[in-house]
């Protein structure tokens, strides 16, 4: 398969400050990514089956702390991308309401890559 910068991506992007286990990342990733599917669903039907059709490709990114996130949601908005802040219910490792993840996409890659690029892997 060859790579297209057209194609649609999601991208989520975790702090790392609040050193989560494993598993609680893992959670806190698909909460993103679940409600940003959701939104593509109902607000961007063929960008959502072209996404979905060509592997829902996924990436997961980190930044350092809260401020670096909410820049990137911000940049993400203006972009008129699809995005959705995690908030943690507090049950397990953190308090209630700290934000862990944000998702952005489904949306063109090279959009999202505009804004993400200078990001590492989670």
């Amino acid at each position: 398969m060859s790579l297209n910068h057209n194609e649609p991506t999601m991208v989520l992007v975790a702090r790392k400050d609040l050193k989560l286990s494993a598993g609680k990342l893992a959670v806190q990733c698909a909460h993103a990514a679940t409600s940003c599917t959701l939104v593509a669903t109902r607000n961007e039907k063929r960008l959502f089956e072209r996404w979905k059709n060509n592997g829902a490709r996924k990436i997961c990114l980190q930044v350092d702390n809260l401020q670096s996130l909410q820049v990137i949601a911000g940049q993400a908005q203006s972009a008129n991308l699809i995005t959705h802040i995690v908030k943690d219910a507090g049950h397990t490792e953190i308090p209630p309401g700290t934000v862990t993840v944000l998702g952005i996409g489904p949306g063109p890659r090279r959009s999202i890559d505009a804004i993400v690029r200078e990001l590492k892997p989670y």
